[in-house]
């Protein structure tokens, strides 16, 4: 039997849906627990959140996958500050994950971000992921974060080519991305009550994300 997929904004009756699948994603992948589902919560409010780039994937008409962006912003050595685009969290629901459904997400984003006049595109997360999808580490393309450094967890997708060519830029998220740990603990704690444990992803995480490319 062939499935019924369909990518389409997300409504407000999503909203809890989304928020359980996101919770179910991440829960002990990076941390004992997580908080994207909170950052889900709160993004939506925010003045960076794009609801155009908020999209929901039905299979057979439920709702199993979820991808959002946010406004960020890269600045050249001049100053100038340049409008780009983040997304996060990317979810799918964890029956339903190396299955090509968040790649069919992606594809399906970047392709309305290109329409909407977006031109790049900066993450964090493991490249292993990523670089199927055109994304390459931040140093090729000369993005930092503000202390110079390059992360190795920090990746570049250019949907123009070479629109970030001749220069460097330092890259700045939304301050959504910022989320307070104690809010984020006690919206969790008014949830169903998950197992917070050890998992080995949460090590490759941790090194991934204290990594930094060398000049």
């Amino acid at each position: 039997m062939e499935h019924q997929i369909k990518i389409r904004n997300e409504r407000k009756s999503d909203y809890e849906t989304v928020e359980k699948i996101t919770r179910e994603a991440f829960y002990n992948l990076y941390v004992p627990g997580c908080t994207e589902h909170y950052l889900v919560h709160i993004m939506r409010e925010h003045k960076d959140f794009i609801p155009e780039l908020d999209f929901v994937l039905e299979l057979d008409g439920e709702v199993i996958g979820n991808v959002m962006y946010t406004r960020s912003k890269l600045t050249d050595e001049s100053g100038h500050q340049k409008e780009i685009l983040t997304f996060g969290p990317l979810c799918v629901l964890p029956g339903y994950q190396r299955m090509g459904y968040g790649k069919m997400l992606l594809e399906y984003s970047f392709e309305k971000a290109a329409e909407m006049g977006y031109d790049t595109i900066v993450i964090f997360g493991s490249p292993a992921n990523y670089v199927g999808r055109g994304f390459q580490s931040c140093k090729k393309y000369q993005v930092s974060v503000e202390n110079g450094k390059y992360p190795a967890a920090m990746m570049v997708k250019e949907l123009i080519p070479d629109v970030l060519a001749g220069k460097k830029w330092v890259y700045q998220d939304s301050p959504v991305m910022a989320i307070n740990e104690q809010d984020a603990q006690r919206y969790d704690d008014a949830l169903e009550k998950l197992e917070k444990k050890y998992q080995p992803s949460q090590d490759e995480f941790y090194i991934m994300s204290h990594a930094f490319i060398e000049e």
